[in-house]
């Protein structure tokens, strides 16, 4: 039996993972993570009966305590109840706990996911967040701890599965691939009075608000070349983003003797979820098969880095290093506060991020307070 704790178990990635966990034997529920969702989770608790439960939000743990008690006193018996990253950082070590789905939003996944990795807990990392902001400090951590790292974003996945019994010095690219999001095609002219409701509207994955402006304004693919460096130890120019439209082709390698080596599917994050948990082995996974005879054809395209200015300044945060990643997707996290409550327009998130690139002095090698500390100041601006 293998035990996980769900960070962030009442979002997309972790109502997939519970589904997964529902369909197989072998996997158990050891601690949950929510912040608003408290009916859900409530939903969740009852099912599942974890050992332990953090509601990031104090006030929210109250009301959920409550219910609890009032509806189903018996529980708390079972299911301690509690807040915080205090909170979070106990559901990511728990003893009992044998793997950790960091699938929180944000640099609020950065505490937890090293405090796993110190208590010696695998991680299938879906908070790519944490990798972006701190990847040196982290891997370096995971090494040391001799934990492993399981990716759970389609692309990233995607590479693991394509190094999979290959010499990973011999990989010479990695060819990251993009949807190109709802508004492909379109110039900065086209994009200036775009609506949260058409950003919102993805044209192949079904996620996160946060994450859906992301791949609409190409941010989250240069979060993911930063991710992909981390994991992968790659260098930013040896990753290169395709846009491919039917998010067929999730990601893939080239190696050295110009073979590449590619991980194909449906777009259901299930599939990654689920290779992470049972790694290395697959296990059947109900859902809708590639029809390459209805595909017809997969097509590929340049990234527009003018329109898309974000994932060019992701590519210039990583080219100067130490602090600079951080700001990038602080910054990144606070423009799409302010976007998806329609108090900037949709062009102005990537020229907010090159503002706050520009006035920041850059910490060589920060730690993980510093960096915690510098994304926590550009945040807070919202309040």
């Amino acid at each position: 039996m293998k035990y996980i704790s769900i960070l962030g178990s009442t979002g997309s990635i972790g109502t997939q993972a519970l589904q997964i966990i529902r369909n197989h034997q072998g996997l158990n529920v050891s601690a949950l993570t929510a912040n608003q969702n408290i009916t859900l989770l409530e939903q969740q608790i009852l099912e599942f009966a974890p050992e332990l439960v953090c509601v990031f939000e104090p006030e929210n743990a109250k009301v959920l305590t409550q219910n609890l008690r009032a509806e189903h006193p018996e529980v708390l018996k079972k299911t301690q109840i509690c807040s915080g990253m205090e909170g979070l950082i106990r559901a990511a070590s728990l003893e009992s706990t044998d793997m950790v789905l960091t699938a929180i939003v944000g640099m609020v996944g950065i505490r937890p996911t090293m405090a796993a990795i110190q208590a010696g807990k695998d991680i299938a990392l879906a908070n790519k967040e944490t990798l972006v902001c701190a990847g040196k400090l982290i891997m370096q951590a995971a090494k040391e701890a001799h934990v492993r790292i399981y990716p759970v974003d389609s692309e990233h996945s995607a590479i693991f599965q394509s190094l999979n019994g290959e010499n990973r010095r011999e990989a010479e690219k990695i060819l990251l691939t993009a949807s190109g999001g709802p508004f492909r095609g379109r110039t900065r002219q086209e994009l200036k009075e775009v609506t949260v409701e058409q950003a919102l509207n993805h044209p192949n994955w079904k996620m996160g608000r946060k994450i859906t402006i992301d791949s609409a304004s190409l941010a989250n693919k240069g979060l993911e070349v930063i991710e992909a460096r981390w994991l992968f130890d790659m260098p930013q120019d040896q990753i290169q983003v395709l846009v491919h439209p039917q998010s067929i082709i999730h990601s893939a390698v080239q190696y050295r003797d110009g073979a590449v080596i590619a991980q194909l599917g449906t777009p259901d994050m299930k599939i990654p979820i689920q290779y992470a948990f049972f790694y290395p082995e697959r296990r059947f996974l109900e859902g809708e098969r590639v029809d390459f005879f209805k595909l017809g054809q997969l097509t590929f395209e340049e990234p527009d880095l003018r329109t898309f200015k974000a994932l060019s300044l992701a590519y210039q945060s990583l080219q100067i290093g130490g602090s600079m990643p951080c700001v990038f997707n602080a910054a990144n996290e606070l423009a799409v506060k302010r976007f998806l409550n329609r108090e900037i327009r949709f062009l102005d998130i990537a020229d907010f991020i090159e503002e706050r690139m520009n006035a920041h002095t850059v910490i060589s090698n920060p730690d993980i307070e510093q960096i915690i500390r510098i994304g926590e100041d550009i945040i807070n601006e919202l309040y």
